[in-house]
């Protein structure tokens, strides 16, 4: 059972813990004032990753070797000099790609002292000293396919999801927002489009199932069993039971199929949890009421939990990497774009409420 909780915020990383009574609290902070993007507690280890988003100060990453005690600057993952001769725009938006780390929006250890990095716009960065260097995953962003992945929320194309086969570390699955998803089966010297099934409903019905068209808003995979994969879509929910590479959607949902976040309960793959909202135009809790939505049959019925969750009127949004289960899976823990934190010691039957005056939430993590 974990006993620390790691939350990044637009103001800062905090740090929560049980105080004596057994009840979460806000137990310290680091880097006030600066955007945390992505969060990385290293397993079995003290190691953590912290990423910010500076603004004009650029892309910078922090990491602590002894649990949070001290922190050092380290290596960002960079792009090499663009030639003058390449054009590269987005080809919803029409606007020039830079060649240049915009934020770092996903981060997970593979093999020993391995990690890998997606960034805006649309790079995959690989490590092999545990992030004092990084490379660029040329195949994929050489890959003439590349150039037609679309800004969706962000102006440009990002990596938001990675998943590394605890099986076999050289074979790496990436989501795309919006680019679909692509998996490598030897880190990264070759990849491969795959998807059949996923549909996008905001395509023409003759591209609604071109897996290039696909926005995947976050995937994730059960440690337990690494061929089921779960993706909260832009447009519903699919599952997938081989990697990825075919996808079944689900139907007759009990509330919305939009969200942007879904978690996997690392042992038993039929469990996922959801935070559904109504989309695109609307992007708040459907009739304002916070719901946390789970499956424990592989999606063939829902429940909607939400005891201890606020009553309507509720606008809580929760991001891609804003919520998280323990590696027990009993405990999860969410935050929204309003600042609250919730953790739940039973698979979210019963949630309480950490702070509601935090800043907005982007990523969290269980730490020990």
């Amino acid at each position: 059972m974990a006993d620390r909780i790691l939350v990044g915020t637009r103001k800062g990383l905090f740090r929560v813990e049980r105080n004596v009574n057994g009840r979460w609290e806000i137990a310290g902070n680091w880097f006030l004032g600066d955007p945390i993007s992505m969060l990385l507690v290293e397993s079995n280890t003290p190691r953590i990753h912290a990423a910010m988003d500076l603004g004009h100060f650029g892309v910078k990453f922090q990491r602590s070797e002894d649990g949070g005690k001290s922190w050092s600057e380290t290596s960002t993952p960079a792009y090499p000099e663009k030639p003058d001769d390449v054009e590269d725009k987005d080809p919803f938006r029409g606007l020039e790609i830079p060649w240049s780390t915009q934020m770092i929006w996903s981060l997970v250890a593979g093999a020993s002292d391995e990690l890998w990095c997606g960034v805006i716009p649309g790079g995959l960065f690989r490590s092999i000293d545990g992030g004092d260097s990084w490379q660029l995953i040329r195949t994929l962003w050489d890959d003439p396919r590349r150039k037609k992945w679309m800004g969706g929320g962000y102006d440009f194309a990002g990596i938001h999801s990675i998943l590394v086969d605890p099986r076999n570390s050289a074979h790496v699955t990436i989501g795309v927002s919006v680019g679909g998803v692509w998996t490598t089966w030897d880190s990264g010297a070759h990849w491969e489009l795959i998807g059949v099934g996923l549909r996008s409903e905001y395509m023409p019905p003759d591209k609604a199932g071109d897996p290039l068209t696909q926005d995947p808003h976050r995937l994730v995979q059960c440690p337990a069993n690494p061929d089921r994969l779960w993706m909260q879509h832009h447009n519903g929910i699919f599952v997938s039971d081989d990697g990825g590479i075919h996808w079944r959607e689900l139907s007759d949902l009990p509330i919305s199929s939009f969200g942007f976040t879904v978690a996997v309960h690392p042992n038993d793959p039929d469990t996922a949890w959801f935070v559904p909202a109504i989309k695109d135009e609307q992007r708040i809790p459907v009739d304002a009421k916070l719901v946390v939505s789970r499956t424990r049959d592989g999606g063939r019925n829902f429940d909607l939990l939400h005891q201890g969750l606020p009553d309507a009127p509720a606008y809580d949004l929760v991001y891609r990497h804003a919520l998280e289960v323990s590696d027990d899976g009993e405990q999860l823990v969410f935050g929204s774009t309003t600042g609250s934190l919730w953790v739940s010691e039973d698979q979210g039957d019963h949630w309480q409420a950490v702070s509601h005056h935090l800043p907005p939430i982007l990523c969290v993590q269980f730490e020990g």
